[in-house]
């Protein structure tokens, strides 16, 4: 009877033997598998790409030979000037700049922010303007 059992024991150890290593196999030929599958994959992605861009080279080409040259006729007469830009003096650029800063510069010390942007802009375009028209009257 112990014969028995011995034997049983050895014949299973024997087939998980041969399990574990036909389970290798398996693994190993599936991530062989795997890997010829990702190169398939990138391989077909190149190729996707490669034929975007030979569409849009085509595309190029065909732009390219549509555009017509373009023929421009010089007329005689003359058109009328463009009216002169006009610019600012200093004290409208001042009125401007002290206008904003005062406003920021209220807004950021009152604690009613609107009421300190109204006055601090007063403020600040009235300074400004001072300031630009020293300015103005010192470049005459």
């Amino acid at each position: 009877m112990k014969y028995i059992y011995v034997m049983v024991a050895s014949l299973m150890i024997i087939s998980c033997k041969k399990a574990d290593k036909e389970g290798v196999m398996d693994d190993s030929q599936a991530t062989i598998d795997s890997i010829k599958q990702t190169s398939i994959d990138s391989i077909k992605m190149e190729m996707v790409k490669q034929k975007t861009i030979d569409s849009m080279k085509i595309e190029m080409a065909k732009q390219q030979s549509n555009e017509k040259e373009v023929v421009v006729v010089n007329q005689t007469t003359q058109a009328a000037p463009a009216p002169a830009r006009k610019k600012w003096s200093s004290t409208a650029k001042g009125a401007v700049i002290g206008a904003g800063v005062g406003a920021a510069t209220g807004a950021i010390i009152s604690k009613k922010k609107g009421t300190g942007a109204i006055i601090g802009g007063l403020a600040g375009a009235g300074v400004g303007a001072g300031t630009g028209a020293i300015i103005d009257g010192s470049k005459n």
